[in-house]
């Protein structure tokens, strides 16, 4: 069995974070995610020659995340009930690698000569899959969405975008009470969090203390430092974006995060 080069695996190492970030978002779950994320990182100890010298590392470790992916059946655990059963229904009427290749270009930012790399096809047929996307999650779940962010511009920002796509927004917290304060008036179906509040409070624990109190619900959090939530070795947050972001990146998180929501106001 060959091995893996120090060089490659700190090369690998770098990029794994982004790895995770993409399977979680493409599963909904960290858990299921991560275990996507490790059986890449297994598939390349077993042959470190799927790794192409000729092509970046980071488009060679999602080409072999796709190679799995494809090939491996259900992204999430079978079993699902209820409203996340629906959703997950709902996905899986997408036509087949448009979701996909939609998160490489939006969430990763890859080209779609990379995306075609990674998915082994053509850049027309990677920008026609990116189109199709985007015109099937249009039609995506609406509902509330309650903001936690203490920078108003960005505030603004995000109200405007996630309004525009349909959804209503519950109200937006500057700190970590705000946010209880707002979340226990009015339960939303999807936060936005930032990390770093006004106060110096974490937005991850005002989460925390709202779904202590509300049940789970859908997170997207917003930081301007991705790989310190992207470490795989606590809970760690399913749909992440990063500071700055782009208005495409916050509409397919939003999406995203809906259709794996189990919240009961969802509807089509």
């Amino acid at each position: 069995m060959d091995t893996v080069s120090d060089d490659l695996a700190t090369r690998v190492a770098m990029e794994l974070p982004y790895l995770r970030r993409y399977a979680r978002a493409l599963t909904g779950s960290q858990t299921s995610g991560d275990n996507y994320a490790a059986a890449t990182l297994e598939a390349l100890l077993e042959d470190p020659a799927i790794m192409d010298q000729a092509r970046s590392t980071k488009v060679s470790l999602f080409g072999a995340f796709h190679a799995i992916w494809v090939t491996s059946g259900t992204p999430v655990d079978e079993g699902e009930t209820g409203l996340r059963a629906k959703a997950l229904a709902h996905l899986s009427k997408l036509t087949t690698n448009t979701r996909e290749a939609l998160l490489l270009r939006s969430i990763e930012e890859f080209s779609f000569d990379d995306i075609a790399e990674i998915m082994q096809t053509s850049p027309a047929e990677a920008q026609e899959l990116v189109a199709i996307a985007q015109r099937e999650l249009a039609d995506s779940v609406t509902g509330k969405i309650m903001i936690i962010e203490d920078e108003a511009i960005i505030a603004m920002d995000l109200q405007s975008i996630v309004a525009d796509m349909g959804h209503a927004v519950t109200g937006v917290a500057r700190t970590r009470d705000e946010a209880v304060k707002l979340g226990m008036a009015e339960r939303p179906d999807l936060i936005f969090a930032d990390i770093q509040l006004a106060d110096n409070s974490s937005g991850i624990d005002a989460v925390n203390d709202l779904m202590r109190e509300l049940g789970d619900l859908p997170v997207i959090f917003i930081t301007a430092f991705p790989e310190r939530l992207l470490t795989g070795e606590k809970p760690e947050p399913a749909f992440l974006i990063t500071k700055p972001y782009t208005e495409e990146q916050v509409r397919l998180a939003a999406s995203q995060a809906m259709f794996f929501s189990s919240t009961e106001t969802l509807h089509s």
